[in-house]
């Protein structure tokens, strides 16, 4: 009875011993170049998608035939408050268009959020395994992290300068 447990005892040992030893596998497989290349261009992809969306409601705003951007402002400090509302003298054309600014505003997240999981499961674009290795990485290593930002900042520049030379 003793050895059969002395046996269970160091089996189990020799388990967690393995288990530890592939975890510690893991946490120390590097990040390739081309992994932290992969990231950086998912991230730029929905950073430069985002900036799209944003400008695409900021023409929302600007361009909008019911208010103009100081009008909208106004509405924006008021909202919510229905006394507010009443002393600024909304209409509900500007109720109604107000709302529809807010929805767009408020499906932006829904998104984006949207846009970079399609990018991050496309195993041909990053892939799940990829995403998370170096999203893991980037917490635990500096060094990675300054890699991904400064090819984010890199390729954010080289599309400024291709935007404007296209215009």
């Amino acid at each position: 009875m003793k050895r059969l447990f002395g046996l269970a005892f160091l089996m189990l040992c020799l388990f967690s011993a393995t288990a530890m030893a592939q975890q510690e596998n893991t946490e120390a497989e590097e990040v390739t170049d081309e992994e932290i290349e992969k990231f950086a261009s998912m991230k730029d992809s929905v950073n430069h998608f985002m900036e799209v969306k944003q400008a695409e409601l900021e023409s929302m705003i600007k361009e909008n035939e019911v208010f103009d951007v100081a009008r909208y402002n106004e509405i924006k400090d008021a909202w919510g408050d229905d006394a507010k509302l009443t002393e600024i003298e909304i209409t509900e054309d500007e109720k109604a268009e107000y709302s529809k600014i807010m929805d767009t505003k408020n499906s932006l997240s829904d998104v984006i959020k949207e846009r970079m999981i399609s990018l991050i499961k496309d195993d041909e674009v990053l892939g799940a395994a990829t995403y998370n290795k170096v999203n893991s990485a980037m917490k635990t290593d500096p060094e990675v992290k300054a890699k991904v930002n400064a090819l984010i900042a890199e390729k954010k520049s080289a599309r400024s300068t291709e935007e404007e030379e296209a215009e």
